[in-house]
């Protein structure tokens, strides 16, 4: 790479479960490239929800590229509860992020939105062109029209200004670096936290599972998914959304899930319960991952029984310094 090719990456939400992983497969699994700089930023560096200080932090890395996360996030009960929370915070968010990169004449800026703001009435299995074509589940519509309000704000600079501001959507994402919350977390990352703590209670060992375990989901390790944002920052020339996903015959239930879960934590099946009365939120939201197959056909996502077994490894090891 030439001197005046040099590439610095700047990563907001760089602490997060997908700022990690990026980070884990840039230093640790030879996805470092030479005349690269990656740096990664937590909310310690900069208040996003804040013009001068995102513009603060841009001025001082002086990055090439942006891969964005940053992002207020969290599972189904505590969007149901903070929806208007969750639509202004990432509004702010993502507008400052945006406004400084265009600013300071960042050219391509990488946003990670989710599959849940795709509409949820809607023939399946969704591809990038369903964004916009009904609302989203009620469940979490402030989290779901903040992100796709990226989108529009990608095409508002690329039209007005030509710059190639993008977005990648993946799928559910768990992974080690999670965050393991009790109440606040995402379905594997929450569940992998209570079964661990209920085995180690010998008195009551039985585990309710809320909701029904019907629901499906197309879950993407974080580590799979980090190997396929670096490649989008580098290599992704269009400025159309791509969806970051495994196939449409990987999507599995909520209870095979959390058998998965069992099994990686040696947890006995017997003690599992699902309380029907609980909210099962979306029933499913499959997405096609055509596209991103097409540009990359020979990409092998981790099989999920072994990222599983992966992330509750981690889990346990971490469990005194881990999120939650």
């Amino acid at each position: 790479m030439a001197e005046s090719e040099m590439r610095v990456v700047l990563v907001t939400g760089g602490g997060g479960l997908v700022g990690k992983a990026v980070q884990h497969c840039i230093e640790n699994l030879g996805e470092k490239r030479e005349g690269e700089t990656w740096i990664f930023c937590t909310s310690k560096d900069a208040d996003l929800t804040d013009l001068e200080s995102t513009k603060q932090l841009i001025a001082k890395y002086k990055p090439t590229h942006i891969l964005h996360l940053a992002a207020l996030v969290g599972g189904l009960y505590v969007n149901l509860a903070r929806n208007l929370d969750f639509f202004r915070v990432n509004m702010k968010i993502n507008d400052n992020v945006l406004l400084a990169a265009h600013e300071a004449n960042i050219n391509k800026v990488v946003s990670c939105l989710s599959s849940c703001i795709f509409p949820d009435k809607i023939k399946y299995p969704i591809d990038e062109s369903s964004l916009h074509l009904g609302p989203p589940h009620d469940s979490n519509f402030g989290y779901s029209y903040a992100k796709r309000m990226v989108e529009v704000l990608n095409r508002g600079y690329n039209d007005q200004y030509g710059r190639q501001f993008v977005s990648v959507i993946p799928t559910n994402v768990f992974g080690p670096h999670d965050n393991f919350h009790l109440q606040n977390s995402h379905v594997i990352p929450g569940l992998i936290h209570k079964i661990y703590l209920r085995k180690q209670d010998p008195i009551k060992n039985d585990f309710k599972v809320m909701g029904t375990g019907k629901p499906l989901r197309q879950f993407i390790f974080s580590h799979d998914l980090a190997k396929l944002m670096i490649w989008t920052v580098r290599e992704y020339s269009e400025k159309k959304p791509l969806i970051l996903s495994v196939g449409e015959k990987d999507e599995i239930s909520i209870r095979d899930a959390v058998m998965n879960i069992c099994s990686a934590l040696d947890y006995p099946f017997e003690n599992l319960q699902f309380d029907t009365t609980k909210s099962d939120g979306q029933y499913k939201k499959t997405v096609s991952n055509e596209k991103i197959v097409k540009l990359l056909p020979d990409f092998k996502f981790t099989p999920f029984d072994e990222a599983v077994k992966e992330t509750c490894d981690w889990f346990v090891k971490n469990f005194d310094s881990c999120r939650k």
